[in-house]
């Protein structure tokens, strides 16, 4: 008896086989093309967060600027499926690029002005329980408020320090903080005015937030 080829979702290949079948009892295959692929799949997916195409549309939705919610209230998947497919998207990376290679060569001088001072802040979340705390690091330009680089981790000193590894391209000459002191031991004095006065616009963005959650 002839059966019907089984394409796999992710390859986009006629070369899925049979491979058991899920806790539920739905029978799932996995893609021959292991050396390029080799997952396992069912069909149909009864959550739409499964798919690659809704991963993929989670991504580009993101980038411009969808907020978690408004995604998951779309395309009709849950909030944490959303900040998963951004975490494990391919092509992130933690520091902006086009900020440290210039965008564009008729604007080097441009970007480097915006490049010489940034502000930097830590905000801090739990998860599950206050015994679990998360923390995002992150730097913005002092000038116009784009991301440099962000990180994320424990308040421990060693995230600290590897947020400077990643600011190092940027050729900083100044960095403005809140006066924490684990920056007091990591920058040195003259490169960091503390107070806030000139990290307003870092400052701002944790209220920001949550008024748009509000809505």
């Amino acid at each position: 008896m002839a059966e019907a080829a089984v394409k796999c979702p992710h390859w986009q290949s006629e070369a899925g086989v049979k491979y058991g079948k899920t806790s539920t009892g739905t029978e799932r295959f996995r893609c021959q093309q292991s050396a390029a692929c080799g997952r396992t799949f069912v069909r149909p997916y009864a959550y739409p967060g499964c798919l690659p195409t809704v991963t993929q549309q989670i991504v580009d939705m993101t980038r411009k600027g969808r907020g978690s919610r408004d995604i998951a209230r779309v395309l009709h998947v849950g909030p944490k499926t959303g900040m998963r497919a951004v975490k494990n998207a391919a092509g992130l990376s933690q520091v902006n690029t086009r900020v440290v290679a210039g965008g564009c060569p008729e604007a080097l001088t441009v970007e480097g002005r915006r490049g010489e001072a940034a502000e930097v802040d830590e905000r801090w979340s739990v998860v599950g329980s206050k015994a679990h705390q998360r923390g995002l690091w992150h730097a913005l330009e002092h000038l116009r408020g784009g991301v440099l680089a962000y990180t994320f981790g424990s308040r421990a000193d060693t995230v600290c320090v590897e947020l400077q590894k990643l600011l190092k391209p940027c050729g900083l000459e100044h960095c403005y903080t809140d006066g924490a002191g684990v920056y007091e031991r990591h920058l040195p004095a003259a490169a960091h005015p503390s107070g806030k006065a000139n990290s307003q616009q870092i400052e701002r963005k944790p209220l920001t937030l949550r008024t748009r959650i509000k809505r």
